[in-house]
């Protein structure tokens, strides 16, 4: 079984393309406004448009209504929409993109129940606080976790470092690593070094020990 690797909380081209040119599966861009590594939907179009044509992008997206949703999909290119706040699944039933979906896991307990977004086509297992919506740097609850990629697709965040990528994905098997402030060199700006020891970490703990 593969590993998708996700670098999220990308701001810029450089730092898109070099994760791009190390192999990750997924580039995330967080467009929303209070994140410290905000970019708006002009920035993520722009840089998408820059990027090779198969690149797998990803928008970022908390409490925005449907039709801006789908109107940045549309005009960026963005492979899925990451639906990230307090967003009702009733109001995203019946889209026409593909959807993930942010959780947060207490003890068994998910929240958002996933039920309410099963055309959801990946959970997006965070750890961030209420109110906070994602990069806060706080490991998920990795057994908790395992349960659900046991049911589902997940892609594991929240608290992800290149020290601990290995352990994560052991403990958990999830579908992917879902990485943002762990390889940074400050927010919205990525650190070389991290990100390619993140990704070559990740990669490694499928083959196990040498």
């Amino acid at each position: 079984m593969g590993l998708d690797i996700k670098i999220c909380g990308l701001t810029n081209v450089d730092d898109a393309a070099l994760a791009c040119e190390l192999g990750a599966d997924f580039l995330g861009f967080v467009i929303y406004s209070r994140s410290p590594r905000a970019v708006t939907a002009a920035t993520v179009t722009s840089i998408v448009k820059a990027l090779p044509p198969e690149t797998r992008c990803v928008g970022v997206f908390v409490n925005e209504p449907l039709d801006t949703v789908r109107r940045v999909v549309e005009d960026a290119g963005l492979y899925a929409a990451q639906i990230h706040g307090d967003e009702s699944g009733a109001a995203f039933a019946a889209v026409d993109f593909r959807l993930w979906r942010a959780v947060r896991m207490t003890g068994d307990r998910v929240s958002p129940e996933p039920s309410e977004w099963a055309n959801a086509q990946r959970l997006v297992v965070d750890a961030a606080p209420p109110g906070v919506y994602g990069g806060a740097g706080e490991t998920a609850d990795w057994p908790a976790a395992a349960v659900l990629a046991r049911q589902q697709p997940v892609m594991l965040a929240g608290g992800l470092v290149p020290e601990n990528v290995a352990e994560a994905v052991a403990t958990v098997a999830p579908a992917g690593v879902d990485v943002s402030s762990g390889v940074e060199a400050e927010p919205g700006r990525k650190d070389p070094a991290r990100l390619k020891a993140f990704i070559e970490n990740a990669r490694g703990a499928l083959s196990g020990p040498t």
